[in-house]
């Protein structure tokens, strides 16, 4: 960079942290009016959550690309099977593209958009350009009907590599599903997906909102009437990786809710009616991730009581309840476990899903709740929407820095974050500063190094840390510092209402 360059940079980086600085007071009352004290700048974390789809990016790049030191990669992906499955998202910090957690991706990050993107201003179209980048994959891989494309990529070989996805030349091995494998967990994921999004551009794109809403209706039946898991039928190919270990009755609850809500046709309401006891409506299984749903079909359909007021759901608010108070710290039924930090957690790998997934559903739900002015009551113990939303932040503002290690654990973000991410085009040296390949093996110098990546993947947000708040920040630790789609999507619902809420948007 030029020196003049390298100046202007500086004076306006200087500028911005003024600006920063001014817009964000540290003291309560320097900070008059109806919002309240911000610890974080919300908006500048949400536009980076977002931006980090782009760095996940599979296929061929846009022009309008943002996170510039990605290139094209993965170009010929489905050729093996003479099908195009070129695009979608590599899930974490490999060079896979697995099926299942993208479709529960794409599910999320359209409901963040359905929930709180009314206040996403400028974000919003990029939040469903991430969207869409989910989407345009899912109708290709369901493109052919009685058969599903759930993964391209070998993952044992891929893993046996450390190169960028720009240089991959590991087998592109495709996967599918059909009536003779069978694949329902996925198969209603995906379903679930395409209908969530079709309610994202219904107004904005109604053209690609019915391909998607008919598509996820063909997608669905097909899901429930060949049942199965693809974890038999696929597992030595899915499995350890995105083994489904809670089956697939919750992806079919999940998904004829999401098929309800697209639909408003009453032979979904009615499927819900009927099976939701056997498919687990009631389970108190509190865990929601890209495996298990109950806890998000429970919010979903508590919805349609509290606010559309369908009284046949009316179970659903007790059985939102019950995870909600599993979540209260002090409150009868109380499960949960928290870090002495305060951090939810759930478990050693990529807790922190559980921690964006859970402070998403607080908030939706207090959302609820607001709107049909009522509360949860945990044995005796009333718990208000303020409650649950106070719960939330706190989740959210350990992430972004407040805590032990004083370590923001979403990348770009804050003085202090990880810079050893487990994410193999992060730490290799991008095409553009080293056009030349890098082999499969000789990337592995770089992983077992400690040096910082070069590439910064903007608005990662990683596994983050132990049960006792530490986080060593090594690239090899894949469970607490690797980054994964699925941990962002429902964070970018969470810092939308957060920044909103503190004036920022």
């Amino acid at each position: 960079m030029p020196l003049f360059s390298s100046l202007h940079f500086l004076l306006s980086l200087l500028s911005t942290t003024l600006l920063l600085c001014h817009s964000f007071p540290n003291h309560d009352h320097q900070h008059p009016g109806p919002h309240r004290f911000a610890s974080h700048n919300y908006r500048d974390a949400l536009t980076k959550s977002i931006i980090f789809f782009q760095g996940q990016r599979s296929g061929k790049l846009p022009s309008n690309q943002r996170m510039s030191w990605r290139r094209d990669s993965a170009l010929s992906d489905g050729s093996a099977m003479h099908v195009d499955l070129v695009g979608g998202y590599y899930d974490a910090g490999d060079n896979v593209k697995f099926g299942f957690p993208m479709a529960f991706t794409t599910t999320m990050l359209s409901w963040s958009v359905l929930e709180f993107g009314g206040i996403m201003k400028g974000e919003l179209q990029n939040a469903r350009e991430a969207i869409r980048w989910g989407t345009d994959y899912l109708l290709k891989a369901t493109a052919h009907p009685g058969t599903i494309y759930v993964q391209v990529g070998d993952a044992k070989k891929d893993h046996a590599c450390w190169e960028r996805p720009e240089d991959m030349d590991t087998p592109r091995n495709v996967y599918k599903i059909d009536k003779n494998t069978p694949g329902s967990e996925v198969a209603a994921e995906t379903a679930a997906a395409l209908a969530a999004a079709s309610l994202v551009f219904k107004k904005t794109d109604p053209t690609y909102s019915k391909t998607l809403v008919r598509r996820a209706i063909s997608v669905f039946q097909f899901a429930d009437k060949y049942r199965g898991s693809y974890s038999d039928g696929l597992k030595p190919i899915v499995c350890p990786f995105y083994c489904s270990y809670s089956g697939y009755e919750d992806e079919l609850l999940w998904g004829a809710a999401w098929l309800h809500k697209a639909t408003r046709n009453p032979i979904y309401l009615n499927y819900i009616k009927v099976n939701g006891q056997t498919l687990g409506a009631a389970e108190t299984d509190n865990t929601f991730g890209w495996d298990n749903k109950h806890v998000g079909a429970r919010i979903l359909l508590s919805k349609e009581f509290l606010v559309q007021k369908v009284q046949t759901l009316h179970d659903y608010k007790g059985h939102a309840d019950n995870f909600i108070c599993s979540l209260i710290p002090g409150a009868p039924y109380s499960s949960a476990q928290y870090t002495p930090g305060g951090l939810l957690y759930k478990m050693s790998d990529s807790n922190m899903q559980y921690v964006t997934s859970t402070s998403f559903l607080l908030l939706t739900y207090a959302k609820y709740l607001t709107s049909a002015h009522t509360v949860v009551n945990c044995g005796g113990t009333t718990v208000t929407p303020k409650r649950l939303r106070a719960i939330a932040k706190k989740q959210v503002d350990y992430l972004l820095g407040e805590n032990p290690m004083k370590m923001s654990y979403m990348v770009g973000y804050g003085p202090s974050y990880p810079r050893r991410i487990h994410h193999r085009g992060s730490s290799l040296p991008s095409v553009s500063v080293h056009p030349g390949k890098i082999q499969c093996s000789a990337g592995f110098s770089v992983m077992n190094s400690q040096s910082p990546n070069p590439n910064v993947l903007v608005g990662a947000v990683i596994g983050g840390p132990d049960l006792h708040d530490r986080f060593p920040d090594e690239r090899s630790d894949y469970e607490q510092s690797e980054p994964a789609t699925y941990i962002n999507a429902p964070l970018v619902g969470a810092l939308a209402y957060l920044a909103h809420s503190f004036g920022q948007l």
